[in-house]
C-alpha cells in the first residue's frame, strides 16, 4: 500500500493534493497536528465558557451574528448551521474535486487554527481513507465565506446525515456507511460546524487539479505543434535558442526547446531544408507556437504560485491564533484563487485556438503543401477529417466563452452582510470544462498531424513525433477510406487524458518542460 500522506501544520503541494484527490492516496495525522489540535481546543472551550460573545462560538452566523446563543443551544447551533448550509443544487461535481476539497479542509483543521477537537479531524481522515465521498452539487457557492454549501454537504456526512458515494459509485446513507467503515458520526460542539465549512477549499482544489493537468497539456501542445510544423513542411530554424533569448520569457524558451528536441532527426524537415526552398516564413500558428505556448506556461507559473500560497494557508473565521486570540477576519474571501482560475482560462482558450488553426491548414489544399484535400483517401467520395475540424472549432468557440471572467461578478447575500463575493467556485467550474476542451482539441490536432505524417511517406518523421504517431496507431488506424470518426477521436482523447501520447514523446527525447 502507498505510504500515507502525513497531514500537519506544514503546507501541502499540488502533487500531494492530486495524489489524494485523484489517486486515492491515504492520509494520516501527524503527532504535531494532534498537539496543536488539543491545545487549540482548550482555548475554544475556555472562550465558550466565558461571558464575552465570540462569533461562531456563542453567537449566530452572518447577519444573525448579533444574537447571543445560550450554552444549552450551542450543539443545535452548530448542527443547524451544517444542515441549513447544505443547500446545493444541480449535478454532482466530480469525486476528485470533492476529495481535494475534503483534504484541504482537513489540512486547515490539522493546522490548529480552527479549534476543533481531534476527533473531528480523525473522523475526517476516516471518511477520506474509506473512500466515502459526499455528493456535492454544481451550484451553491459564491466563493466568499468560503465554499460554504459544498463544504456543508461534506460536513453533513460527518454527522451521519445525507448520503455518500462508495468507491464503487453507489449511494448509501451516510450514517450506515460511516458505521460500516468503523466510524462514529460526530456530534458537533462549539465552533466546529463553522470550522468545517468556512474555507476556499473547493475552488483551491480545482486550481490544484487544473495546474497539474495544464502542466501536462502544455507539454503536449508542444508535441502537437512539432508534429504539425513537421508535416506541414514548416521550418525548424525559428525555434533556435538564440532567437528566443532575444525575448527572455522563460515559458517561451522552454516551449521552443521542446519543439527543437521533438523535431531533431526529422527526415521530413531535412527534405526541404535546402537552398532551393522558396518559402521564407511559415504562418503564425506554426512560427509563433513558442510565444503562445510559452505565455501560457508563464501564466501557469503564476497560478501555481497562488496555489502554493493558498496551500500554506489556514483559512477560517473566526481564526484561532497561536497566542490564544480568536479574531474575525476576511481570509475566506476567494479573490486570490478566483483571479488565478479566471486567468488560466484565457491561455487555455488561446492555445486551443492556435491548435485549431494548425489543424485547419492540413485540410485546405491551398495551404497544406501538397497533401490531398481534407487528407481524404478519395476526395469527393471521402470527406477525410473535414468534420473533425468542425468539432475542434465548436470546442474552441466554447472555450472563448469560458474565458470570460467569473470573478468580476458579485451578488450580495446574507442580508447585505456578505456584500461582495468572489465567484471563485464558478471560476473553477468553468476552468475544469475548459481544460477538458483543450485536451480534446489537442487530440484532434495530433490525430490530423499523424495522418498527414503518414501521407508524407517515404519521408521519415523524427524519432519523437514518430513515437507519438505509433502510440496513436495502436488504437487508431492510419489513412484510408472514411470510417466512423467519432470513436477514433474518442480514442485519441483517451490517450491524451491518460498520458500515453506525452509519455511516448518523452520516452524518445526525455522530460519536456
Amino acid at each position: 500500500m502507498e505510504q500515507p500522506l502525513a497531514l500537519g501544520p506544514d503546507p501541502l503541494t499540488i502533487e500531494e493534493v492530486v495524489a489524494v484527490a485523484r489517486d486515492r492516496r491515504p492520509v494520516v495525522l501527524t503527532d504535531a497536528a494532534r498537539t496543536r489540535l488539543t491545545a487549540a481546543r482548550a482555548h475554544v472551550e475556555a472562550l465558550a465558557a466565558a461571558d464575552r460573545p465570540v462569533y461562531g462560538v456563542s453567537t449566530g452566523f452572518g447577519a444573525l451574528a448579533t444574537r447571543h446563543i445560550p450554552t444549552a443551544r450551542r450543539e443545535a447551533l452548530q448542527r443547524s448551521l451544517v444542515r441549513s448550509h447544505a443547500a446545493g443544487s444541480g449535478d454532482e461535481v466530480e469525486a476528485e474535486v470533492t476529495r481535494a476539497m475534503m483534504l484541504l479542509r482537513l489540512r486547515t483543521l490539522a493546522s490548529g487554527h480552527t479549534g476543533v477537537r481531534p476527533i473531528v479531524a480523525d473522523t475526517f481522515v476516516g471518511l477520506l481513507n474509506a473512500g466515502l465521498t459526499p455528493p456535492v452539487h454544481e451550484y451553491g457557492s459564491l466563493g466568499c465565506s468560503g465554499d460554504l454549501s459544498p463544504l456543508a454537504h461534506v460536513a453533513l456526512a460527518l454527522l451521519g446525515e445525507g448520503e455518500v458515494r462508495r468507491d464503487d459509485g453507489t449511494l448509501a446513507p451516510a450514517g450506515e456507511a460511516l458505521v460500516a467503515s468503523g466510524l462514529t458520526p460526530l456530534t458537533l460542539q462549539a465552533k466546529e460546524g463553522l470550522a468545517l465549512i468556512n474555507g476556499t477549499d473547493g475552488m483551491l482544489g480545482m486550481l490544484a487539479l487544473a495546474c497539474a493537468d495544464l502542466g501536462r497539456l502544455l507539454a503536449l501542445a508542444d508535441v502537437a505543434a512539432a508534429m504539425s510544423v513537421e508535416s506541414l513542411l514548416g521550418s525548424d530554424r525559428v525555434f533556435a535558442a538564440d532567437l528566443h533569448a532575444l525575448r527572455p520569457h522563460p515559458g517561451q524558451a522552454a516551449s521552443a526547446s521542446n519543439v527543437r528536441r521533438l523535431l531533431e532527426g526529422s527526415g521530413i524537415v531535412a527534405s526541404h531544408a535546402t537552398p532551393d526552398c522558396t518559402r521564407v516564413q511559415d504562418a503564425y500558428s506554426l512560427r509563433c507556437a513558442p510565444q503562445v505556448h510559452g505565455a501560457a506556461r508563464d501564466t501557469l507559473t503564476h497560478a501555481r504560485l497562488v496555489a502554493d500560497r493558498e496551500l500554506a494557508s489556514a483559512i477560517d473565521n473566526p481564526v484561532l491564533l497561536d497566542d490564544g486570540r480568536v479574531e474575525s477576519n476576511g481570509n475566506f474571501h476567494g479573490a486570490p484563487v478566483a483571479y488565478a482560475l479566471d486567468f488560466l482560462a484565457i491561455p487555455v482558450a488561446d492555445v486551443a485556438s492556435m491548435a485549431e488553426r494548425r489543424t485547419d491548414r492540413f485540410l485546405d489544399v491551398a495551404r497544406n503543401q501538397g497533401l490531398p484535400p481534407f487528407l481524404a483517401d478519395d476526395p469527393g467520395v471521402d470527406s477525410g477529417l473535414m468534420i473533425a475540424q468542425y468539432t475542434q472549432a465548436g470546442i474552441v468557440t466554447e472555450l472563448k466563452r469560458l474565458a470570460a471572467p467569473a470573478s468580476v461578478d458579485s451578488i450580495p447575500s446574507s442580508a447585505m452582510q456578505e456584500d461582495h463575493v468572489s465567484m471563485g467556485w464558478s471560476a473553477g467550474r468553468k476552468l475544469r470544462r475548459a481544460v477538458d476542451g483543450l485536451g480534446r482539441v489537442l487530440a484532434i490536432e495530433i490525430l490530423t498531424a499523424a495522418r498527414a505524417m503518414d501521407l508524407r511517406a517515404p519521408l521519415a518523421a523524427s524519432p519523437a513525433t514518430a513515437a507519438v504517431r505509433d502510440a496513436l496507431r495502436a488504437h487508431v488506424e492510419g489513412p484510408g477510406p472514411d470510417r466512423h470518426l467519432s470513436p477514433e477521436i474518442a480514442a485519441a482523447v483517451a490517450l491524451v487524458q491518460d498520458g500515453t501520447l506525452l509519455a511516448a514523446a518523452e520516452d524518445a527525447v526525455g522530460h519536456l518542460d
